[in-house]
């Protein structure tokens, strides 16, 4: 996978980083939740870019 490919999968999840950090703060209402989903989403998105 060349280098452009692997940036353009990250920066497609830069959208539901967004977004889903607004929905999930909207839900639970604190800023750990976001964080843990973040984090979550930096080691999907970094798998995802490895391969």
């Amino acid at each position: 996978m060349n280098i452009s490919r692997r940036l353009g999968t990250l920066v497609v999840f830069g959208v539901p980083a967004i977004i889903g950090g607004g929905i999930v703060y909207a839900l639970f209402g604190n800023y750990v939740a976001v964080f843990a989903y973040e984090i979550l989403l930096i080691l999907v998105a970094v798998g995802f870019a490895s391969k």
